[in-house]
């Protein structure tokens, strides 16, 4: 354990900050003996790596499913591979090609998984670990892959071309065979043209050695594999997309691109058995239905009793157009169509057994749509869909803002899920989800986690992420406060944003008091309690807040002025040409054909409002319009419900609120803020003798406020905050974060808009002896301003007596705007805001009253003087110690010079504190406390769009997360310890598990033949057979993940016994399937041999005449 002391420029510090640090002087409430403060955190605490990714698979391509091991794998148009299991088992990895995955197929039960890709490569993966790894890649260069195939327990892939040839691979070596069948062998001599890519391979249940194959064109080819010949070929005029075997092998069924699906015997080639048009208008002359479009993908299966399922997805007709997507479910003579909300990737449909060469017994289908993943039960009367316990709503309406907790109160999580259990929809299946593979991870951590994530919509969504898992605990839809716009003319005329008008932009919580302020895109804040109990609220309580800022021919602030709110009259207002170009329209006057003044940009609902158990309304704050010009965005937002306080700023200011009172405390521009001002000066801002039922105006306009610019469109201003930016500025990918030179003084001030709060207990003014509730506030121009909070006694009369608010001045200045604030006390323990315990806002009086009495309104504090506290400041370029109450810096570091941090937290790891910090270069830092020591630092991910600086977030105990793609959350850790238990955390996805038995072929079958014909596969396709296959074709790539693969690449040794015990298991495979060949021919002559004696018996003392 290394001390540092306070007074000395620490080593390791780059030149640059080693110059600029200085050391701390002997300040009062500083220069006692706790000068020395024991730093436990090192850099070997600290290792960076993901650990799950949750949310649905962004842009999915293919999907394939386990029976028997019940695992669904999906993969993406990005090369990613998601694999699901039991709620809890989940599994992402990533080619490194990044391609997109055209094709999935499992080696059942295997533990394996071969994966086809859009650059013509194949892999092998294992899934025998928990992590999975390629163990085997190959890579064609002549070809290009278009359909795979690999039957059921064995070791032959089947790989069709866009040439219209197949290849066998060897999934156990991945080398190619020198069997291969060329399309110009597979159709007629006598047909002139190409027939176009391969899009079905299959074997005869019946018969491994006859292989179907399907060309686009329409010609379907029943190859012989023994004799290397075509045994017969099937001809229609359209299309082919899939192809599905009946499981006896006698009959199969084609979809083509018309609309038909034809059912055709293996033995009547010439003509079709059946067509059947499932969704077009038969003409009544007996004509050619109409045709419709493609039937994309079919699937038959059979069962024991009752008619078989034909499952389709397409053929819809022309005519339904706008119509979504649809799944077809036939199954005797009813036809069922379920409509989807997304387009259909893929579909499966998961049958008990197997075996393709026995009754299928289908009971779900799994259908992969862009944005969902819906099962589907066949076996209750309506088809209803099992309830998903995978975390894929993330991304129901796109997220907006994200937030992470660590280490929350242990009776949260049951209170959120107590309330949201009520949310869901009850006509699910009653059935468990058929996707139950897998094993869940063994970790030891068990502190609660909640992530919080904002949207488009106005939703916020709560989610258990507890243990690496991910479950939604409850859904707040914030949209209710307001009234929906019912026309384009009344959206157009107060709303500021184009869609989206309740889109979430940034939001504070407080976990122990369960108070929840958000703020909209439009310019609103509203303040939410939890309770367990039903409430109607008659009226919503509101605000209405008129903030703008001025410049009135350069005259100085006066905050000696007059303070006392007023409705805005014609003349309250100086004219903006004194200011702004010529250019600007005048908005002084306020007729009744003029500009837009005093409106808010949505409209809260008049009518009552039920409130469910759950978050409830506690106040709605709106900004209104001013003399034309819209409201700036809201750029930071907190809450403390120990003090009752909310508290707001954009590029204009910030106003504080009193939630408790229902009345708005204080509002300046952020020139005020800079100089000291009296106390009890704003006390009368109070706007609640000017209340109306409706809500409360108050006016900012009192000449203070500078600005060159009054109330920008949030667009046109590149100097906004980065909240702000981020989400106006989504789509354009692309930072202008630099500061012209050429930008007056004047102008940097007007656009310095507040960028961080944070409510502590600590000394607004040097010369303070005790801690007081203060305020600290952060600009986008690197300023830290101090606040001090004069509150009232508790009780109430904290209802009745306001709150006393004065500015304190600045107190220190970073590089850049400020991201996060947060407070030491003398031993370097991190002081959390002060917090009030949950108490029901609806419960009985009694009940509430002893809530009051155990919640103080402030911590308590016994100091008999001046204790020192630490102040730490991190900007987009720099950190900051600053000892309080001297406001002296101790620590200074320059984090970055070239970029700039995106996001910063003071968070607690390993009993201590740091400062952990992601740049928009891709690093990931982290720093000491106090000392600022650089601990970590990592290139992790270099920024790509705005949707990763927009939700990343870090946490306590070395957790942060970040939304990787429009659906799926990544979550990481930066703890050496969570880096180290990570293969017990995450969960298993192979299990042992028996294979089912084979279906029995029955005595007779067995006796004369007719059962299911096996294939040696290994005489056929191996290279004393086939020879060996062309070098040029392609190559094998070893894999270089994977235990079992890493060993062989490593050692030849290792390789050959690999290759030995792989021989060794193949060879006790055949020996074993032998034994039970021969057990089976025993039995059936045990069988024959108690037949004839029996008959013998019964014959043998009668007559030739008596038989």
């Amino acid at each position: 354990m290394k001390k540092f002391n306070i007074r000395k420029v620490l080593d390791g510090l780059t030149a640059a900050s080693s110059s600029s640090s200085s050391s701390a002087t002997a300040q009062p409430g500083s220069g006692r003996d706790s000068d020395v403060i024991q730093e436990t955190l090192q850099s070997e605490h600290f290792q960076l790596c993901k650990t799950v990714r949750h949310g649905f698979p962004y842009q999915p391509s293919s999907m394939a499913f386990d029976p028997v091991q019940k695992i669904l794998a999906v993969g993406t148009q990005t090369g990613a591979l998601r694999l699901f299991g039991c709620a809890g088992v989940e599994c992402y990895c990533q080619h490194e090609s990044g391609a997109a995955v055209i094709q999935l197929q499992f080696l059942i039960n295997e533990g394996a998984l071969v994966s086809a890709l859009a650059d013509d490569s194949i892999h092998m993966w294992n899934l025998r670990q928990k992590i999975p790894a390629i163990l085997h890649s190959l890579k064609f260069s002549r070809e290009r892959i278009t359909y795979c195939h690999l039957p059921f327990q064995s070791k032959w892939l089947y790989i069709g071309t866009e040439r219209g040839n197949i290849h066998i691979v060897n999934v156990e070596s991945f080398t190619l065979s020198g069997y291969v069948i060329m399309w110009n062998k597979a159709i007629e001599l006598s047909t002139k043209t190409h027939p176009g890519p391969v899009v079905h391979i299959s074997d005869n249940p019946m018969d491994e050695g006859k292989l179907l194959i399907g060309y686009e064109c329409g010609v379907v080819v029943l190859w012989d594999l023994k004799c290397k010949k075509a045994d017969c070929r099937y001809n229609y005029d359209e299309a082919i997309h899939s192809v599905a075997w009946h499981h006896e092998g006698k009959q199969f069924v084609c979809s083509h691109s018309d609309g038909t699906l034809t059912t055709w015997n293996i033995r009547i080639p010439a003509k079709s058995a059946q067509i059947i048009t499932p969704h077009g208008k038969q003409p009544k002359d007996g004509k050619k239905p109409e045709p419709c479009k493609p039937i994309l993908k079919v699937e038959y299966k059979t069962t024991r009793v009752g008619d078989p399922f034909m499952v389709l997805s397409g053929g819809l007709s022309y005519d339904t157009v706008g119509r979504r997507a649809c799944l077809t479910v036939m199954h005797g003579k009813s036809t069922t169509v379920l409509e989807m909300d997304y387009p259909i990737v893929d579909f499966l449909t998961l049958c008990e057994t197997p075996y393709p060469n026995d009754f299928q017994e289908p009971y779900a289908v799994v259908v992969l749509l862009e944005k969902d993943l819906v099962l589907i039960d066949l076996g209750q009367i309506g088809y209803p869909i099992f309830e998903n316990p995978y975390p894929l709503t993330i991304h129901e309406s796109p997220v907006t803002c994200c937030e992470y907790f660590v280490d929350c109160p242990s009776e949260l999580i049951p209170a959120l899920y107590s309330v949201g259990s009520r949310q869901k929809r009850q006509s699910y299946s009653k059935k468990e989800w058929p996707i139950s593979g897998g094993n869940w991870g063994q970790g030891t951590q068990s502190y609660p986690e909640i992530i919080i994530t904002g949207h488009a919509d106005g939703s916020i969504k709560f989610w258990d992420a507890s243990a690496l898992m991910l479950q939604v605990l409850y859904k707040l839809k914030t949209a209710k406060v307001f009234e929906r716009a019912r026309s384009k003319e009344e959206k157009a005329n107060t709303e500021i944003v184009e869609e989206d008008p309740f889109a979430i932009q940034t939001l504070s919580w407080c976990p122990e008091s369960r108070m929840l302020c958000v703020a909209g895109v439009s310019a609103h804040v509203i303040v939410y309690r939890f309770s367990k109990q039903e409430v109607t609220t008659e009226v919503v309580q509101l605000l209405e807040v008129r903030m703008q800022c001025e410049f009135n021919g350069g005259d100085s602030p006066d905050p000696g002025g007059e303070q006392t709110p007023t409705l805005p009259t014609q003349g309250a207002s100086s004219s903006p040409q004194e200011s702004e170009p010529p250019t600007q329209p005048s908005t002084g006057s306020n007729s009744s054909d003029g500009p837009r003044d005093n409106i808010p940009c949505l409209q809260v609902r008049s009518s009552p409002l039920k409130q469910s158990p759950g978050y409830q309304v506690e106040l709605v704050i709106q900004l209104v319009w001013v003399s034309g010009e819209p409201p700036q965005p809201i750029t930071s937002l907190a809450i403390n419900s120990s003090y009752g306080l909310v508290v707001f700023g954009n590029t204009n200011g910030l106003a504080v609120a009193d939630y408790l009172q229902k009345t708005l405390l204080l509002h300046m521009g952020t020139s005020e803020l800079y100089s000291p001002s009296d106390p009890y000066q704003r006390q009368p801002r109070s706007p609640r003798k000017v209340r109306q039922p409706s809500g409360a105006t108050c006016d900012s306009n009192d000449g203070s406020n500078t600005s060159e610019d009054r109330c920008k469109s949030p667009t046109s201003d590149p100097f906004m905050s980065k909240s702000i930016f981020y989400f106006k500025h989504a789509r354009d990918n692309t930072f202008t974060r630099s500061r012209s030179s050429s930008v007056t003084s004047i102008e940097r001030e007007s656009r310095e808009a507040i960028s961080s709060f944070h409510f502590c207990e600590s000394y607004p003014r040097k010369s303070d002896s005790v801690v007081s509730p203060c305020l600290l506030v952060g600009t986008t121009q690197g300023t830290v301003m101090m606040v001090a909070l004069s509150m009232p006694p508790g009780g109430d009369q904290r209802l009745q007596q306001p709150v006393g608010i004065s500015s304190c001045g600045s107190m220190v200045t970073l590089k850049g705007g400020i991201l996060t604030m947060a407070l030491l006390d003398a031993a370097g323990a991190l002081l959390p805001p002060s917090y009030e315990p949950w108490y029901d806002p609806n419960a009985s009086d009694e009940e509430k009253e002893k809530s009051r009495r155990r919640r103080p309104a402030s911590p308590p504090s016994s100091q008999d003087g001046p204790d020192p506290q630490f102040a730490v400041l991190c900007s987009e370029k720099q950190a900051k110690v600053v000892a309080m109450p001297s406001q002296t810096r101790i620590y200074k570091h320059s984090i970055t010079e070239t970029s700039f941090v995106l996001r910063a937290d003071v968070v607690q790891m390993g009993g201590a504190n740091c400062i952990a910090c992601f740049c928009a270069n891709g690093h990931i830092m982290t720093l000491s406390l106090p000392s600022l020591r650089p601990l970590l630092d990592v290139n992790y991910l270099p920024l790509t769009d705005m949707r990763i600086a927009r939700t990343f977030c870090f946490s306590h105990l070395g957790q942060a997360l970040y939304l990787t793609s429009p659906t799926e959350i990544q979550r990481l850790t930066y703890s050496q310890e969570t880096c180290d238990n990570r293969q017990e955390m995450l969960s298993e996805l192979f299990t042992p598990v028996e294979t089912p038995e084979a279906p029995n072929r029955g005595f007779f079958k067995g006796l004369f033949g007719g059962g299911a014909q096996s294939l040696d596969r290994e005489d056929l396709f191996g290279e004393t057979g086939a020879g060996k296959a062309s070098r040029s074709l392609a190559q094998h790539i070893p894999g270089q993940g994977g235990m079992e693969g890493m060993k062989g690449a490593a050692s030849g040794v290792v390789g050959d016994l690999a290759r030995a015990r792989i021989a060794l298991d193949e060879r006790g495979q055949k020996l074993g399937e032998l034994e039970d060949r021969t057990a089976a021919m025993m039995s059936s002559a045990d069988s024959f041999s108690k037949h004839a004696h029996d008959m013998m018996l019964k014959y043998k003392d009668k007559k030739w005449y008596q038989l």
